[in-house]
């Protein structure tokens, strides 16, 4: 938390000069060193030992997911301006796991490799959806200030033109390994269960966010959406991905108190 303060303060407001300045060293040694200690403690409590994955645990990597993908960006763009959210957001999830640890998969099928990977593309696909739906956001906020004011008021960020050319390629990659997530998923399915895809809510939903993406990349390059269309389609499709899963398991472990 103190980093996205810190961030917020020197990034997020434009200085006397109108500018804000790139990241330095010690700057991003210090997002890499509790970037780093958040991945072990999530690949400790998930893989390491008994598989341990409930809502908490989803949000959890998917933060840990954002805040890396916005580091490695950091390295090609002026994206500075997006950390202070990212950061804040990741600070409010890493300790979740630790206040609802959820309930250990008794199912003897959770050890196995296939179903790892599909967990991991899976979580991969919420974290690219959760970096392509703040970018549409911040896109929209700069848009909005630039024609309220004239000239952008958010120190940091990069041109319009950028930005919207970072939320289609978040957009395009979030569809993909959503794409993987649901080959893996039937062929586990197909593994577990004996048919290749169940009618439950976490497939109907993940199938719907699937269809939203890819319904949003199809009408860039035949329409060229952008701005507020861009950031409605793109906010249902991450809606419909967090209900596919941790809408469900929030649920279950908080509200009903099942597990």
């Amino acid at each position: 938390m103190g980093l996205a303060w810190h961030f917020w303060r020197t990034r997020w407001r434009a200085p006397a000069s109108g500018a804000a300045s790139p990241l330095h060293s010690w700057e991003r040694a210090a997002i890499l060193a509790p970037l780093a200690l958040h991945g072990w403690l999530l690949f400790d409590g998930v893989f390491a030992h008994e598989l341990r994955f409930g809502f908490a645990q989803a949000l959890s990597a998917m933060m840990f997911l954002a805040v890396a993908v916005y580091w490695v960006e950091t390295l090609f763009y002026r994206v500075e301006g997006m950390l202070p959210p990212v950061l804040a957001l990741a600070a409010a999830a890493a300790p979740l796991p630790a206040l609802f640890p959820g309930l250990a998969s008794s199912n003897a099928h959770a050890q196995a490799g296939e179903f790892k990977l599909h967990l991991a593309l899976a979580m991969i696909a919420y974290g690219l959806a959760v970096i392509a739906l703040l970018h549409a956001a911040l896109m929209a906020a700069a848009e909005r200030q630039l024609h309220r004011r004239g000239t952008l008021a958010l120190a940091g960020l990069p041109p319009l033109l950028t930005l919207e050319s970072l939320l289609f390629r978040m957009i395009g990659a979030a569809f993909v390994f959503l794409t993987l997530t649901l080959i893996t998923g039937i062929v586990f399915s197909e593994t577990l269960f004996g048919r290749a895809l169940r009618s439950d809510h976490k497939t109907i939903f993940a199938l719907l966010s699937w269809l939203t993406f890819g319904w949003l990349l199809a009408g860039r390059w035949a329409w060229g959406w952008r701005g507020r269309t861009a950031l409605r389609w793109t906010l249902t499709g991450f809606l419909l991905l967090l209900l596919a899963y941790v809408g469900s398991r929030f649920v279950l472990e908080v509200i009903l108190g099942s597990g």
